[in-house]
């Protein structure tokens, strides 16, 4: 089958990129998949092509509303009519009439909790499965980094589906969560499409401080000079609304922050103005860029030092998705690593919230819903906490039993979590390249790049192309430009590694 020309025909294309072939080609020959691709590089071709290919329907599970429903739109718009986001945003009778209509629809997206969901599961138990997708599949692993109790049910969700040809789709995993991925799925003896996750057209540079108010300036002098547009990552929510404020006071147009506590209208229309070039800078947390495509991101600034080295190199891969060159900047001060610490102690419940719930609990079994929540309440359990606690309770027999796997498992997930924030702030501190410590992380042996980060070329010559626009300026002014830039990105005076 010569693919190429089935690729030209639906989307126009005439060439794949990295790894979409192999996964597609696997998929026609009727193997299941796990599939590992750097963001942006458009893991969606690799179901909606077989897709048509296959002529049965398509399901795919994706962890956020805003993704599934971006990727609708996209699909609406290049002239695909089949497709339909099963969603919370659905009033009653919308449901009930998608459902009834559910055999029409090529695409179907929704989301593990949808999918759960006993007559969403029961209509389409009834359709024609040509393909089942998951989506960001780190989540269903227990060494992931975002827990979703709902992700781990897909392998049943699938054997109940009569286990149809699947998709597990991934930018970040390692070898073990690769493998977990595919324990929990029950699809041992898939075949693995490993890209690397070396993205050669982004710069690495990490700078430290022994203050904040250093580490500041130095954020106000790099959007001042970088050629916008441009993410500026946050661990904190009210980080990132008063740099956004710092920022504008001190002449920076077009600059927004942006955090899960905003109200769902307000993420919208922030993402929209960004794509659209209204907004040029954002200061955001996490909360902000699965789903965003938008190719011309020409830097990624971290502010505060990531938890692991997983959602670092997700984060920074939404630089330079055009293929020209970008830059990762992670700037880091004194005493940073309390941040994410503090964030690690704040997702899982204390022995002692623990010990006052299952002591209320007593020897309940079947508890009310609104009565655990009650509970949760009283102890100030958050969300993810909540989900946490309610995923051991569910369906159990032993009291006892479950209190004593919660806080195994709450120890375990501590250690995983240390362990990886440790990594990162070995790496920070390495003397080596930037760009070997990421690939050493995700067991990947390349011969890396010249130039690629601070600690291979003090020069920073590829970082040129981030400043404003140079074409015709003579060659001693690029010259002069290239050394301001140097002066800029790798001053020594405020504590430059």
């Amino acid at each position: 089958m010569e693919l190429e020309k089935f690729l030209y025909r639906y989307f126009g294309f005439s060439s794949f990129r990295q790894g979409q072939k192999e996964t597609i080609q696997a998929l026609l020959n009727g193997f299941n998949t796990l599939a590992m691709l750097p963001t942006g590089t458009g893991k969606s071709l690799c179901y909606q092509l077989p897709a048509y290919l296959l002529k049965k329907t398509t399901i795919v599970v994706s962890p956020l509303l805003s993704l599934m429903q971006d990727q609708v739109e996209q699909m609406k718009v290049r002239g695909e009519k089949s497709v339909i986001a099963l969603n919370s945003f659905m009033s009653p009778d919308q449901k009930r009439e998608a459902l009834r209509q559910l055999h029409t629809f090529r695409f179907i997206f929704l989301s593990p909790e949808m999918l759960s969901v006993p007559n969403v599961l029961s209509a389409i138990r009834n359709l024609q499965i040509g393909l089942f997708v998951v989506d960001e599949a780190h989540c269903i692993s227990q060494w992931g980094y975002d827990f979703r109790p709902d992700y781990l049910k897909l392998g049943f969700i699938r054997k109940k589906l009569g286990n149809p040809l699947t998709l597990a789709l991934t930018a970040t995993a390692t070898s073990e969560v690769r493998e977990d991925i595919k324990k929990q799925l029950n699809m041992e003896g898939a075949i693995e499409i490993i890209s690397s996750v070396n993205r050669q057209n982004i710069t690495l540079m990490i700078q430290t401080f022994h203050t904040y108010h250093e580490k500041q300036v130095q954020l106000l002098e790099l959007v001042k000079k970088l050629q916008p547009p441009g993410i500026i990552y946050f661990k904190s929510k009210k980080a990132a609304e008063l740099t956004a404020s710092y920022l504008k006071e001190r002449g920076i147009g077009k600059v927004e922050y942006y955090h899960g506590g905003m109200e769902q209208e307000q993420r919208v229309l922030i993402q929209q103005q960004f794509l659209n070039s209204q907004i040029n800078i954002i200061c955001a947390t996490s909360a902000f860029g699965m789903g965003i495509n938008k190719e011309n991101v020409r830097y990624v600034i971290h502010f505060h030092p990531p938890g692991d080295m997983e959602s670092y190199v997700q984060e920074i891969g939404r630089a330079g998705r055009d293929g020209k060159q970008s830059t990762a900047i992670l700037l880091y001060a004194e005493g940073d690593e309390g941040i994410p610490l503090t964030l690690l102690e704040q997702e899982f419940p204390s022995k002692e919230q623990i010990d006052w719930l299952f002591e209320k609990i007593g020897k309940q079994v079947h508890l009310q819903k609104n009565a655990l929540d009650d509970y949760f309440g009283q102890i100030g359990l958050n969300e993810i906490q909540s989900r946490i606690v309610s995923y051991f309770l569910e369906d159990c027999h032993d009291v006892r039993n479950v209190k004593a796997s919660l806080l195994s498992y709450i120890q375990h997930r501590k250690e995983v979590k240390m362990e990886k924030l440790r990594f990162v702030m070995r790496w920070i501190q390495s003397k080596d390249c930037r760009r070997k410590g990421i690939l050493d992380y995700f067991h990947e042996h390349k011969l890396v790049q010249t130039p690629c980060c601070d600690r291979c070329d003090d020069s920073m010559i590829m970082c040129t192309a981030q400043m404003e626009s140079m074409d015709d300026a003579s060659p001693l002014e690029q010259e002069a430009w290239q050394q301001e830039l140097a002066k800029i990105l790798l001053t020594e005076k405020i504590g430059s590694i």
